[in-house]
């Protein structure tokens, strides 16, 4: 399951068809550029395309989670059946994360993670990939897409990271915000080293001791370089973390070019119910061609 003989992490080379779409889900570590093995799974779609479809017809979501997520949380598995209904879905844990390899920066190089999720699905065959995020995972689907553009070689030069659609779901705008109670907290969790052993213990998260070196792209500074690719800006009027000025800021920055949903919900995968979901993927899809 993703480990040779000698102990060697690496992909799968099991490609989806008719009989694997309804089958049981692959799973696999895969190893990002800069050496991380990431826990990641690979969900066939539901029965909602003729057995005979090539995965080219058929559109993937890759589901980027927020903090303290990954494969196996309930929330997250939630998120994967929704989204089956519109296509195949590729989950995996973020470095730091679960069984994933690594410690999270928290948004940094998550973006390698994320990339090589994109690559994995389009091995498998599929040329339409929407990029899903929540939260921290909502600002990684963002950077990830100034960073990775299909007309472009990309970081590391890769050709086949790069997304068809990116949705972006209560993601903050900026770094170090600290306007509400918790992103405080979570602030704790992230810089001091007690709060770090919690987050190891209380959350299966291990974070990285050493601050950002040089600090990342914003959010609001990527956006900007998504166009044309078709994003969806998705946020809650009653989120606890980031208020409306975060996704308004996204939004104002894509220069028109992003779709801007605010829902009556809270924050990220626990508040988006089915029918928001449903709706995501059906955006997803018809902006996906």
């Amino acid at each position: 399951m993703g480990m040779d003989p000698a102990g060697r992490v690496v992909h799968s080379t099991v490609r989806p068809h008719s009989e694997t779409r309804r089958s049981a889900p692959i799973r696999t570590f895969l190893r990002t550029v800069d050496g991380v093995t990431i826990d990641s799974v690979y969900d066939p779609p539901a029965a909602v395309y003729d057995a005979s479809s090539s995965p080219s017809r058929i559109p993937v979501f890759v589901v980027a989670h927020g903090f303290t997520g990954d494969v196996d949380r309930p929330h997250v598995r939630r998120v994967v059946e929704a989204f089956a209904q519109y296509g195949a879905v590729v989950t995996f844990s973020f470095r730091g994360h679960g069984a994933s390899g690594g410690r999270s920066t928290v948004g940094d190089r998550e973006v390698l993670d994320l990339a090589a999720a994109v690559a994995w699905a389009r091995e498998l065959g599929h040329t339409r990939v929407a990029t899903v995020g929540f939260s921290m995972g909502g600002s990684v689907v963002l950077r990830h897409a100034a960073l990775y553009r299909p007309d472009e070689a990309g970081r590391e030069g890769r050709t086949d990271a790069h997304p068809d659609v990116v949705v972006s779901v209560s993601a903050p705008a900026r770094w170090y915000y600290r306007g509400t109670a918790p992103m405080r907290k979570l602030h704790w969790l992230v810089t001091r080293p007690a709060g770090r052993l919690v987050s190891r213990y209380g959350f299966r998260t291990r974070i990285h001791d050493r601050d950002w070196d040089p600090v990342p792209l914003s959010p609001v500074e990527a956006v900007p370089r998504i166009a044309p690719t078709p994003l969806l800006i998705v946020h809650g009027d009653r989120d606890g973390y980031f208020p409306l000025d975060h996704p308004r800021t996204l939004a104002e920055a894509a220069g028109g070019h992003a779709e801007l949903w605010i829902e009556p919900m809270g924050h990220a995968e626990h508040a988006a119910d089915d029918e928001l979901l449903g709706r995501i993927g059906d955006w997803a899809v018809t902006a996906g061609g």
